[in-house]
């Protein structure tokens, strides 16, 4: 598989550098300069927001670091967790002295090293947690812990980033990314695999005419497999699945987000978009704030992810707010 890259070992730090140089509000810093942050610095007295993952699904995570937003990132190599001594800079690169949210998917790298972190800066920085857990196909909705963040943790990045920016404490933080990650469903679907730079082959294999439901962004297996159907009855299938686990005690307003994995061109993400706002006004949902393209991509994998955020008075607000990272900016 063709690649427009110099090197796999300079795979990584070659896209972070080019990132920083085309966005001049971040800046790259800490170990083995892993750390995307905010160039001008935290703001002294608000709540800092560090997230880290792996590489290879820009936007996420390090596309999202701004104000109003995240305000560290730290990167892993291409599908793997960054290093401890990554997550410990980007807690201390965003502290300000109100604590810092460590908010990232969940997965067992990630959670393993920001875990640690966590510990080797107990006493210095003061941190809590929250796992995107947005991923449907992942596990049964009784095991709701246990299901991955995928493209759904957006939401949660920018309403925690935004009740950051209107000064909330440490605790109101928190709850609002918790409230974000619990009002929000993703299910995603693969028509062809990627390839990690420096890999023999690609990641998974699947054939020309097939599809499969519920994959996850790092080739993870997904429910099933399908000979290729019209967009609409494929949309129909993931809004099902969706609405069926719509979250209790939110009222009839949902942003819902068409996410390309890589391949996938607009003009397809737009014909799904057409069909899955049909299918929730159908549900009386009424939708606002809509986002249709790459927002959380598996490099050069062909597919597509639907999340809905069902929205209250407090989320609808927070997502409205202003925002100016790189790939989501709100004025």
């Amino acid at each position: 598989m063709k690649k427009l890259m110099n090197g796999p070992a300079d795979y990584v730090d070659e896209v972070l550098e080019g990132l920083v140089l085309a966005h001049p509000r971040l800046t790259l810093d800490g170990s083995a300069k892993r750390v995307v942050r905010r160039r001008e610095g935290v703001t002294k007295g608000k709540v800092g927001i560090a997230s880290g993952g792996g590489s290879g699904h820009l936007p996420l995570f390090a596309g999202y670091v701004g104000k109003g937003m995240l305000d560290t990132c730290s990167v892993g190599n291409v599908f793997e967790g960054p290093n401890i001594d990554s997550c410990i800079d980007a807690i201390k690169f965003a502290d300000g002295g109100a604590g810092v949210l460590r908010l990232y998917g969940n997965y067992g790298g990630d959670r393993m090293n920001f875990d640690m972190a966590g510990e080797f800066l107990d006493g210095e920085v003061e941190t809590t947690t929250v796992l995107g857990t947005d991923d449907i196909a992942s596990a049964p909705p009784e095991e709701g812990a246990k299901r991955r963040g995928v493209a759904g943790i957006i939401y949660a990045y920018k309403i925690a980033g935004a009740c950051a920016e209107e000064g909330a404490d440490l605790k109101a933080v928190t709850a609002a990314a918790r409230k974000a990650v619990g009002a929000t469903r993703t299910i995603g679907i693969a028509l062809a695999s990627c390839q990690v730079p420096g890999a023999a082959k690609p990641t998974f294999e699947i054939a020309s005419d097939e599809f499969e439901m519920g994959m996850g962004i790092h080739g993870e297996p997904g429910l099933w497999r399908s000979k290729i159907k019209p967009a609409d009855e494929i949309v129909d299938d993931m809004m099902r699945q969706i609405l069926a686990e719509r979250p209790i005690g939110h009222g009839n307003k949902v942003s819902i987000l068409v996410n390309s994995l890589g391949a996938t061109p607009l003009e397809e993400l737009l014909i799904l978009y057409r069909r899955a706002q049909l299918r929730a006004k159908e549900f009386g949902l009424e939708i606002v704030q809509p986002h249709v393209g790459h927002y959380a991509t598996s490099m050069e994998m062909s597919g597509a992810s639907i999340s809905l955020c069902f929205l209250d008075e407090e989320l609808e607000h927070l997502l409205g707010a202003p925002s100016a990272s790189p790939f989501w900016e709100v004025r």
